[in-house]
């Protein structure tokens, strides 16, 4: 399964994007708000068995893509369905900071979520970041996710628990 945009395309991950994986999850500023990392080879090798495991998964609740520019893996979208009675998921991206400042988050989030109303006929699509990642705060809100407000101390990470912002986006909302 692929699809695209003017300039990125997301595909399935292959057993190989764990090298591209790496280049970008092995770093403690891409890490630095996430219960994960810095990836080792074998954290980064062992995620990418785990996508393609889940891949395979009936129903699939997990999707997981590589970010492909200029024949680049820079970075992977991630959607999650969460309540298949409530047709509600969740939405996730990261990108490796060479790209940074250059709107793929944005674009990322957005095929993300064309995925999850076009494709997996879903009515509410969320996603949840740090209070700290102001970047991802102006990524959620561009795309047209609403604020719903604080979750307190809900994800551990290294220097401790951590609140998360919930934004989210109603079907009609996005059409």
């Amino acid at each position: 399964m692929e699809f695209s945009n003017d300039r990125i395309l997301l595909r399935e991950m292959t057993k190989s994007d764990w090298f591209d994986v790496h280049k970008y999850a092995s770093q403690d500023l891409v890490s630095q708000y996430q219960p994960w990392g810095p990836n080792t080879e074998e954290d980064s090798i062992n995620f990418v068995n785990q996508v393609i495991r889940d891949a395979r998964q009936v129903p699939r609740k997990r999707f997981v893509f590589a970010m492909i520019y200029k024949e680049n893996m820079i970075g992977a979208g991630e959607f999650k369905i969460r309540d298949f009675r409530n047709k509600a998921g969740e939405i996730a991206y990261i990108v490796n900071p060479d790209y940074w400042g250059k709107g793929f988050a944005t674009e990322v989030a957005t095929l993300l979520i064309e995925f999850g109303f076009d494709v997996l006929k879903l009515h509410r699509i969320y996603a949840t970041c740090d209070p700290r990642n102001i970047a991802s705060t102006k990524v959620l809100e561009k795309v047209g996710m609403v604020k719903e407000g604080q979750i307190r101390e809900d994800l551990m990470i290294k220097d401790g628990w951590r609140d998360s912002l919930m934004y989210s986006i109603l079907e009609h909302e996005w059409r």
